[in-house]
């Protein structure tokens, strides 16, 4: 085992859903076929478990309530084993598509099922496809409301799919101080913040510059990083829905061969935990971050409020 590149502590995560609840696949494979789609997400979180265990890391899972009713045991071996369970939401939909009753409803109940299945308080979330923005940051009160002490819903970057570009890049007091959020981590280069946290750029780009990128935050800027990824991910012989198109292929199905190898070094060159332990300050005295004026309720002009 090569010596670790950094001793800061970073926070690892896990997006628990089955490949054909992405985002990008909704046009293809619908809702009420779910149930008829055979299931995968159980045996490759099984398989991620084993190689947190093989290198001593511990977790945290933001877990979709429909995954979590289907597999309950699954769950229970997460919070077994000592890993964080949060929310990512029951069943995959985008907060920015959602009314806020709707967004009350979903995150409340699959807070409750979540705690009942794995008996222990939820307190993180995660929304689908990162759809917190400037649209719907009436969402972070609703959070809150809820009973959620951070969230890690906002992607401070250009994207066609999401992103808040203007939004911090490190943790910040949201809801007038009542929760931390947590953005995706990300690095300014060439005017523009690059995703180094995980997900399809990590699969993109070589494995050099992710490891350059999040040393570069941990040794340079001197703060934690978390990084993401889905089960889906290392399971490249998962089926191929037709009709896709070339932009949903690419960022799907690349690498996807070298995304257990890389991964793999990634516990190995750094130090990893849960996030409500990485950044537990933060979650715990959340009104002492930073807090720019979008996120302290001001939504005049940034997309309505929780009654719009």
């Amino acid at each position: 085992m090569s010596e670790q590149l950094d001793t800061r502590l970073n926070a690892m995560t896990v997006d628990v859903e089955d490949y054909f609840q992405v985002s990008a696949f909704e046009p293809h494979i619908r809702r009420v076929d779910w149930d008829t789609t055979p299931l995968r997400v159980q045996a490759n979180v099984e398989r991620i478990l084993d190689l947190f265990a093989e290198h001593d890391v511990k977790a945290t899972f933001f877990t979709l309530g429909w995954v979590a009713q289907r597999h309950p045991g699954m769950v229970q071996r997460i919070v077994a084993e000592g890993h964080e369970l949060a929310s990512h939401g029951w069943e995959h939909i985008r907060a920015n598509t959602q009314r806020p009753t709707e967004f009350a409803d979903d995150i409340g109940r699959t807070k409750a099922f979540l705690e009942d299945v794995g008996g222990v308080a939820v307190q993180g979330y995660r929304a689908a496809s990162y759809s917190i923005g400037r649209d719907n940051l009436w969402a972070l009160d609703a959070l809150a409301d809820a009973g959620y002490r951070y969230s890690s819903s906002i992607a401070p970057l250009r994207h066609d799919l999401y992103g808040m570009p203007e939004a911090p890049r490190f943790a910040f007091a949201a809801a007038s101080g009542r929760l931390a959020e947590i953005p995706v981590t990300t690095l300014p280069l060439a005017g523009r913040n690059i995703n180094c946290g995980g997900g399809g750029w990590f699969r993109l780009f070589p494995y050099a510059f992710s490891r350059w990128a999040l040393r570069r935050i941990n040794e340079r800027e001197q703060q934690s990083a978390h990084f993401y990824f889905h089960p889906w991910e290392i399971d490249p012989q998962q089926p191929r829905p037709v009709g896709l198109t070339a932009r949903t292929r690419f960022r799907h199905y690349l690498n996807l061969k070298r995304m257990q190898p890389r991964l793999q070094q990634l516990l190995v060159d750094f130090r990893w935990d849960r996030m409500d332990r990485v950044f537990a300050e933060a979650i715990a005295a959340p009104a002492g971050l930073q807090q720019p004026a979008f996120a302290a309720g001001q939504f005049d002009g940034l997309g309505g409020s929780a009654g719009a």
